[in-house]
């Protein structure tokens, strides 16, 4: 499990040790607010590149900067947190910048890693890397997963699940009321089926004998 290391001098300091021991340091970047497995790949990539693997995610406050309102979907912690316990993750840390280049002059890497959306020639701190010694690699597989197609099937999902639910109800409401067939009940009541009935035509009989005598009398 990595640790998470918010102090960037304390974190140099750590890396320089481990240089002076002969490991190679890499880097990457990123918000990392939804992780999913372009990510994944691309750490395991980067991993594999050296000895110590640090990642630099964008704190809260930068992210909004970058992707808008409504971003970050989770804070920098639990992002922190989330990372430092992939395996491979060696260190975590936050950077408020909007660029990673001044936390890459602090930590001096022997690696810097990106992923497939990056080349050598449109990296923006390619002149950094220049000033620091460090090189540049490619990581991961080819770009095909990110947090905001993640978040708009997510999107479509609710929609849909609120339009079912929605039309449930309405089906609900609109059948009529079962009568329970009892005496004083709302509705018609039942109609007499077999014994029932045969009972009821002769009791009418018999009250309609009944009373034709008592009219004779």
């Amino acid at each position: 499990m990595g640790q998470i290391v918010l102090d960037q001098d304390d974190l140099a300091k750590r890396l320089r040790s481990l240089k002076v021991g002969g490991k190679r340091v890499v880097v990457t970047n990123g918000c990392f607010d939804l992780l999913h497995v372009g990510h994944v790949r691309a750490l395991q990539d980067a991993k594999r590149r050296g000895d110590c693997l640090v990642v630099a995610i964008n704190s809260d406050a930068s992210v909004r900067k970058l992707k808008g309102s409504g971003r970050p979907i989770q804070s920098q912690a639990d992002r922190a947190e989330i990372l430092a316990a992939l395996d491979g993750v060696t260190y975590v840390t936050v950077f408020d910048e909007e660029t990673v280049g001044p936390l890459l002059r602090r930590l001096r890497p022997t690696i810097v890693a990106k992923g497939t959306d990056y080349t050598a020639e449109n990296f923006p701190e390619r002149d950094v890397l220049t000033e620091i010694g460090a090189e540049l690699i490619i990581v991961g597989d080819p770009k095909g997963h990110s947090t905001r197609d993640l978040l708009k099937l997510a999107s479509q999902a609710h929609t849909a699940s609120l339009a079912r639910a929605t039309a449930a109800k309405g089906r609900g409401a609109a059948k009529p009321a079962r009568s329970n067939g009892r005496p004083g009940a709302k509705g018609a009541a039942r109609p007499l089926r077999g014994g029932r009935a045969q009972a009821a035509v002769a009791g009418a009989r018999k009250r309609g004998r009944l009373g034709a005598s008592h009219a004779h009398a």
